[in-house]
């Protein structure tokens, strides 16, 4: 397989054949970076990455679910590896390495009226669960694993290892998850061997599903929002 610096300028439908993985995912980014400066709405949050899925990205999502249950399973235990260091070492995350002003702090945006408000839950909830896992999962181990070993990217088949692109993914997929870069990292990893074993975009996203139900039943359940950045 030739390596990204080996293979010439990309070819000029190469943004048109990246977009279905590529775009919901902006769309999110976007709208996190939005909401410093003005509140935006958790439907919309929803709705939108969800209507570019459906729009563009139902093709890129063709593909076969391999091993549910496992993928369940690992998904159970990524959100154990979450929740695992603030049980054991209460306060963990507000340490200097995780809570600075680089990193931001691990402290929920939501207001007290937000944790309180049915319709924000609901909508927080469908936005972890649903919209988040597929446009993640179709940006960084759809799009970005394969387009880090080959700027072609359709000519690397899902699940294909090279040792930079699955380290710059994983480091990439940490840095999204501010203060819990750490468990993002750890996150990161068992993301991209699972999609190297499975070869399948659809075990990744169940995973992560799963990964972020469990988070939201935790958070909802004991009241610790800071997992709700």
């Amino acid at each position: 397989m030739e390596s990204a610096s080996q293979v010439g300028a990309p070819a000029p439908n190469e943004v048109r054949r990246a977009l279905p993985y590529v775009l919901p995912f902006g769309i999110f980014i976007a709208f996190l970076a939005l909401q410093q400066v003005v509140p935006i709405p958790q439907w919309l949050k929803f709705c939108a990455p969800l209507a570019a899925i459906v729009i563009f990205s139902r093709e890129a999502l063709g593909h076969r679910m391999v091993r549910p249950i496992a993928s369940a399973a690992l998904g159970v235990a990524v959100c154990a590896l979450w929740v695992g260091p603030e049980i054991v070492f209460p306060g963990y995350h507000h340490g200097v390495l995780f809570s600075n002003g680089l990193l931001g702090h691990p402290a929920s945006t939501a207001t007290a009226a937000q944790k309180s408000d049915i319709v924000f839950i609901v909508f927080r909830i469908l936005v972890s669960v649903i919209t988040v896992p597929i446009l993640e999962e179709l940006f960084w181990r759809g799009w970005l694993m394969r387009w880090l070993i080959d700027p072609n990217f359709e000519r690397v088949a899902l699940g294909t290892y090279g040792a930079m692109a699955f380290w710059v993914v994983a480091a990439l997929f940490a840095s999204e998850h501010g203060s819990f870069w750490d468990v993002g990292l750890a996150t990161g990893v068992i993301y991209n061997w699972w999609m190297i074993r499975t070869k399948s975009l659809w075990d990744c996203i169940l995973m992560h599903a799963v990964t972020n139900a469990c988070l939201a039943w935790y958070v909802l359940q004991y009241d610790q929002w800071m997992y709700w950045l």
